[in-house]
């Protein structure tokens, strides 16, 4: 299975002194197009014209709100896992499975190394449509993961970035509050982090993994319910 992940706004600062001008992101086929938001971005100026050389950190250790500190497994201020991370065993599932939707970068996998940078799928750029773009983009990424069950736990407006093809086994995931039934929203990405970090720790089924992270689970086709008791 491949997880589709948000970026999120909160990001960690700092990180190793190579820049993505001197480590490649992969899909390389998508580099012109990046460089085209790049160029636009820094034109508009939403980013500095330097922000490739600045210091870079694996993404899912860059992104730090709130679906990823669960993912990390961190609890509250002044609790021991307040800085947990994840292992190395953690890692190397993350990065052969889990993949970042930016939308400065395209789709990432989880452990390339990328720049803190304040860009969003809101973001306007004079003269190019940012939706259209990475959509008409993104063609060279799927032909790469084709033959994958694809579970999308995207928001909405990061989802339209690249819209998953429709050969695709694709599922979608929804959280809801498990007394009323209600869609979720702060606690929508904290249960959405904690099935991710179940399947980081061995979990193999989407059962396995909704059981592990004390979510009840309904798939309706297409769709994937999580339902928690967290408010």
């Amino acid at each position: 299975m491949l997880f589709l992940l948000p970026p999120s706004e909160s990001k960690a600062v700092g990180g190793s002194p190579l820049g993505i001008d001197k480590v490649a992101l992969i899909f390389a086929a998508m580099q012109p197009a990046r460089e085209v938001v790049f160029e636009a971005a820094v034109k508009a100026k939403l980013v500095e014209p330097d922000l490739q050389s600045a210091p870079t950190l694996p993404a899912i250790d860059r992104y730090n709100g709130t679906l990823y500190a669960a993912i990390h497994g961190r609890g509250l201020k002044g609790t021991p896992t307040e800085f947990n991370e994840l292992t190395n065993a953690e890692r190397e599932r993350a990065k052969e499975s889990i993949f970042i939707q930016s939308a400065l970068f395209g789709l990432i996998p989880a452990t390339s190394l990328i720049p803190n940078y304040k860009f969003s799928a809101d973001s306007k750029l004079p003269g190019l449509n940012l939706k259209q773009h990475w959509a008409d983009s993104h063609d060279v990424t799927w032909n790469r993961l084709v033959g994958q069950k694809v579970i999308d736990l995207r928001s909405k407006q990061y989802a339209e970035l690249a819209p998953i093809p429709g050969s695709f086994d694709s599922l979608t995931v929804e959280v809801f509050d498990i007394e009323s039934a209600k869609a979720m929203n702060h606690f929508n990405k904290k249960a959405k982090g904690q099935f991710i970090r179940a399947f980081l720790q061995g979990a193999e089924t989407l059962e396995d993994m909704a059981k592990a992270a004390n979510l009840k689970i309904e798939i309706d086709g297409s769709a994937i319910k999580l339902f928690t008791n967290q408010r």
